[in-house]
């Protein structure tokens, strides 16, 4: 385990130092738990309180910090505690999982299939006819890439994933596991004579590049045309996006959120956790939808709504005021 002086670790965040130790950090943890030879981080003044109680040496704190880092210990000043972070985390990463041979021989590879230079493809995983696997690809044991489809370099399947017939991944993607590209929109018809007939879904899935999907998400192919998600996208796990979503650039999911079909969001929206979008709505550049939302009309750009049917958020959060008040007073009188 290699350990950072504090002049090491500044050099990498680029900050400003307040104080001094000599400890050697070896890890980064969260204020509570770490030991003094570990970094930890001050992301919002209302936990600068729990500073004097931990017994991390160093810090990494915003420039509006009110507290001093005090004997043998030091804060690193940063713009942004979040970016800041992430920068710090890589030095302490752990190895990921490594491969003994690049192509392990319990892998099933068509021979119409061309592999990348530099690509490792585990134990149980299937490359269907015609696919085109990237350089530096990984596929860890037991993922499949079906007939047809591409995926571009550097991009990463962990176990469990399946990508259909057709689709096209970009570059440096990150695929969690039991993810599912492809799949069938749900689409079918009432029949009298037949109950629910099926309509077959003919189109694919297009994903940029940066993108990265959660553990058991299940990204649909189109009906028609493709199922697209932009560039930088960040989906998290158990998310569902529906037959012909179209998803802009650096658009987040948060766990348990939903699209229905031909959902289109633009560029930079968030989707909070467990919220829900109704078919053929468009979410405008840089919305928000709060956590546990239906909505079920179009949101122009830049607007946060909240609630079920979602509105704007503020007049949701009045309304909810409004009731919490009228049922404490009625509690009051009886």
């Amino acid at each position: 385990m290699r350990s950072y002086s504090l002049n090491e670790l500044n050099d990498v965040l680029n900050g400003t130092v307040i104080g001094s130790t000599l400890k050697q950090i070896k890890a980064a943890e969260q204020l509570e738990k770490a030991e003094d030879w570990q970094i930890s981080f001050i992301g919002n003044k209302k936990y600068e309180r729990l500073w004097n109680n931990s017994k991390a040496s160093v810090a990494i704190v915003n420039k509006d910090i009110s507290i001093l880092p005090g004997d043998d210990r030091a804060f690193i000043k940063v713009d942004n505690v979040d970016l800041a972070l992430a920068r710090l985390l890589t030095l302490f990463a752990p190895k990921m999982p490594e491969f003994i041979v690049d192509i392990h021989d319990n892998a099933s590879i068509a021979s119409s299939a061309v592999i990348g230079e530099g690509a490792k493809i585990g134990a149980g995983c299937v490359v269907g006819e015609n696919v085109v696997i990237g350089k530096n690809v990984i596929m860890y044991p037991n993922s499949t890439v079906l007939d047809d489809s591409k995926i571009g370099d550097h991009t990463v399947l962990w176990s469990g994933v399946v990508v259909r017939e057709r689709s096209k991944i970009g570059s440096h993607c990150i695929l969690h596991p039991n993810a599912v590209i492809g799949a069938d929109g749900f689409g079918f018809c009432p029949s009298p004579e037949f109950g629910l007939v099926k309509i077959p879904q003919i189109g694919n899935v297009e994903i940029g590049n940066y993108v990265e999907i959660g553990a058991n998400s299940c990204v649909d192919r189109g009906k028609f045309s493709a199922t697209i998600i932009g560039d930088g996208c960040k989906i998290d796990n158990l998310v569902q996006i529906g037959h012909n979503c179209v998803l802009g650039k650096f658009c987040v999911m948060a766990g348990n959120s939903g699209l229905a079909g031909s959902v289109t969001l633009e560029d930079f929206v968030v989707i909070g956790g467990s919220a829900s979008i109704k078919d053929h709505v468009t979410i405008g550049q840089g919305a928000v939808v709060g956590a546990g939302s239906g909505v079920t009309g179009d949101v122009v750009a830049g607007k946060t709504v909240l609630g079920y049917p979602a509105q704007e958020a503020k007049t949701t959060l009045r309304q909810w005021a409004a009731l919490k008040q009228l049922v404490t007073n009625r509690g009051v009188k009886n």
